[in-house]
């Protein structure tokens, strides 16, 4: 169960609902009519897809993978665990991997290519920055996760002897390739968060983001520093004090970019005529939440401190501090906030302020007391614990703080329920106050997202018209046809070879293995020689609204 959580959590339920957001709104954000490759789009959603179910099936398979989200060898190892568990988890996460590292490829083509004219990367919004840096760090980290993950599949299925210490290999290399990967893996999930919180903190105050050149500068700072600190996670394996002291050093270091990314949401909201709305509560709620995780991630920079908090609850609450605090903070408020862009329909505020403050109120009790706990002793990855030794209090309010969660988790599905029975008719610039593109064509954008494409005149560009005096943005380009790609099943076909692959590798079919391969490679070759010249829509049925 703590396995299939971690590894669900981190890699099954943040990642895409990032990519759904990412979407959603970069193509809006920049001004482009979809992503650079719709295709590629299509087959990193199925192989992400395909990937997570394989995961899954091992429920059903009574092969669970049990050696923790992080897998580490020798518990990962064929010598511990001889079961098809790991097996899952390796080609699970191998395929899902393709899916987003596809998606990362994508958007960092979109975002380099496809920017209306004027937009300047020092015209960007704040959302596309992050995800922009975010689709560099996939691009970086996540061949890294493969590289590991073939290597443990070689020792697992084919006897070889990267990690397996009895036999010559080395059980330490598993953690810094898994590091090398992890640590970039923490920050691809929170800089969305991140770009999310700058859109929302600058629009419910009507101010612009303060110290925006610094807000970007602080962003590939926080990246670059990301790969330079994996070894943080590895203070107690023995890697003597040089090493410990610069990866403290280095550590310590990223509280700089992200202190600037503070003090800028601090000073933006200062003076701001503020919101209160349901996304602007998840965006301020978010701010201190995150300090305290950050903070946590201070003290266990220091390697001698870092020796006692090691593998004990005070790691799992600065984690989810990061994790739920930061990330699931900002999905919500960004899913607050873009849901009228998205679906036409505003969500109903009073149940959403439901949500913040049984989801708010809930983590804090989930999460603030476990620091306690691991400073008394309790440790992590274990399933229970023995009565009378200073821990049943805390683990009760911890609890309580959880289901906490889980109500305010309920109202969020029950808004969307309830949204949902409603018509279609939430304004273009639902909030009144939007500073960016998205806001300029109607809710839900039609398929072509943007009719003409717009000219950006300088950073917040729709608010800039706004105070010109303008209600529409100037087009750059005449009323014309709109190309659009043609629909395909491929992506589809291609990722049920790849799934139906995976089955053959880990129970030692060859037939099933190369029938599986087969199919994904035919796929590619017909996409490879099919023209796709996909279709237009003319100018008359763009005024129709033509949706998706």
């Amino acid at each position: 169960m703590i396995t299939m959580h971690g590894t669900t959590m981190i890699f099954l339920a943040a990642m895409p609902l990032l990519f759904a957001l990412m979407n959603a709104v970069i193509p809006l954000q920049i001004g482009a009519r979809d992503v650079a490759f719709p295709f590629l789009n299509s087959l990193g959603f199925w192989t992400f897809f395909f990937g997570g179910l394989l995961l899954n099936i091992s429920w059903f398979a009574g092969a669970v993978p049990d050696a923790g989200w992080t897998s580490y060898v020798p518990l990962a190892g064929p010598s511990y665990n001889d079961t098809h568990g790991v097996d899952y988890y390796v080609l699970g996460l191998q395929i899902a991997g393709i899916g987003t590292l596809l998606g990362g490829i994508n958007f960092m083509a979109t975002i380099i290519n496809m920017r209306a004219p004027g937009m300047t990367f020092m015209r960007m919004p704040m959302f596309t920055w992050a995800i922009f840096i975010t689709s560099a760090l996939i691009v970086f980290a996540f061949p890294v996760l493969t590289v590991g993950l073939v290597a443990l599949m070689f020792d697992r299925l084919f006897g070889a002897n990267f990690f397996e210490t009895g036999a010559g290999g080395n059980g330490v290399l598993w953690e810094h390739i898994f590091w090398v990967f992890g640590h970039p893996e923490v920050y691809i999930l929170i800089l969305p968060a991140f770009g999310v919180i700058s859109e929302i903190v600058s629009t419910f105050s009507r101010k612009r983001l303060f110290g925006y050149s610094s807000m970007v500068f602080a962003t590939v700072l926080i990246a670059f520093l990301g790969f330079m600190v994996w070894a943080h996670h590895m203070f107690t394996t023995g890697l003597g004090p040089v090493a410990n002291g610069l990866f403290s050093i280095a550590t310590m270091l990223i509280a700089v970019p992200t202190g600037i990314k503070i003090f800028n949401w601090l000073f933006t909201l200062w003076g701001g005529s503020i919101r209160f709305t349901t996304a602007s509560l998840f965006g301020i709620g978010f701010i201190p939440t995150f300090v305290m995780g950050g903070v946590t991630g201070v003290m266990l920079a220091s390697a001698p401190a870092d020796f006692q908090y090691h593998d004990s609850y005070f790691v799992v609450a600065h984690f989810h501090y990061v994790i739920v605090g930061g990330l699931i903070f900002g999905i919500f408020a960004g899913l607050h906030y873009w849901w009228p862009k998205m679906f036409g329909r505003m969500l109903n505020e009073g149940i959403g302020k439901i949500t913040f403050w049984t989801f708010f109120i809930g983590f804090h009790l989930t999460f603030f007391v476990q620091h306690f706990l691991g400073l008394l002793g309790m440790p992590r990855r274990v399933f229970t614990y023995l009565p009378h030794q200073g821990f049943d209090t805390m683990n009760l309010i911890s609890s309580i703080g959880a289901f906490l969660m889980g109500i305010g988790t309920i109202a969020f599905l029950i808004n969307i329920f309830i949204t949902w029975a409603k018509p279609r008719n939430a304004a273009a610039d639902a909030w009144e106050d939007g500073r960016t593109l998205e806001w300029t064509i109607p809710s839900p954008p039609p398929e072509y997202n943007f009719k003409q494409t717009p000219l950006v005149r300088g950073y917040d560009a729709w608010w800039k018209e706004k105070m010109d005096g303008n209600t529409e943005m100037t087009p750059a380009e005449p009323v014309g046809p709109i190309h659009m790609p043609s629909n395909s099943i491929l992506p589809l076909i291609m990722s049920i070879g790849l799934f139906i692959a995976g089955f053959g590798f880990m129970y030692d079919h060859l037939a099933v293995t190369i029938c599986g391969l087969a199919v994904t490679f035919i796929c590619m070759f017909l996409r490879s020689v099919y023209d796709d010249h996909g279709y237009h829509i003319e100018p008359e049925d763009q005024d129709k609204g033509v949706q998706a």
